[in-house]
């Protein structure tokens, strides 16, 4: 059975650039839902000794199809989610990683190319979706979007960092101004944190 994660920090640690209600809501109201639909319909399918999200989403073909969509819809808001507060973490939100940071050099040119790239990447989704910087089995970074909750895994991506941008991770702050919500949350980013996921899914 999954459990919610706790955030390991307050609610509003995220100020000025997410505020304290969009956070409580995102993390105790819409993380906390996939993880109670999650294991709800593990349990109808008796497979509540799933323990690994990213082999549920790796193998959804393998459940029945009238599972699939939920299975796609609530495992993958789950990971994405858990990745998400992560990377939202206080710290050194500046300090890459050496490795980390020599990659996004060699393939984007700087973070500062990376970020506008993400930043586009974002505006360019129509409705609700993600932007991922993913670590790609034989090309290395990238940066790709997935529609709805869709994880990277389903792909056979690492993800890296995503950026929600359903409303509900920014209406109550930015109403319909979706580019003042990414230019405040890649400030919030904590990249240390980010270096340390990649040098996780790079091993």
């Amino acid at each position: 059975m999954f459990k919610l994660p706790e955030l390991g920090y307050n609610y509003d640690a995220v100020e000025p650039y997410i505020d304290a209600k969009t956070m409580e809501i995102h993390h105790s109201k819409h993380h906390n839902g996939f993880v109670i639909n999650l294991n709800s319909i593990l349990e109808k399918m008796g497979k509540s000794h799933l323990e690994d999200v990213s082999n549920i989403l790796r193998n959804i073909q393998d459940f029945p199809d009238e599972f699939q969509t939920p299975i796609r819809n609530n495992a993958g808001g789950y990971s994405n989610h858990t990745l998400y507060f992560r990377t939202l973490k206080p710290g050194n939100k500046s300090n890459l990683l050496e490795k980390f940071e020599n990659d996004i050099n060699a393939t984007f040119g700087s973070l500062d190319v990376l970020k506008a790239i993400l930043k586009d990447t974002a505006m360019k989704i129509f409705g609700s979706g993600w932007a991922w910087l993913v670590l790609c089995p034989n090309s290395g970074l990238k940066v790709i979007s997935m529609p709805n909750q869709d994880s990277p895994l389903m792909k056979s991506y690492k993800p890296v960092l995503g950026i929600d941008v359903w409303e509900h991770a920014y209406y109550l702050k930015y109403q319909n101004r979706r580019i003042e919500y990414v230019d405040a949350f890649l400030k919030a980013l904590n990249w240390e944190e980010v270096s340390k996921i990649y040098n996780e899914v790079n091993n």
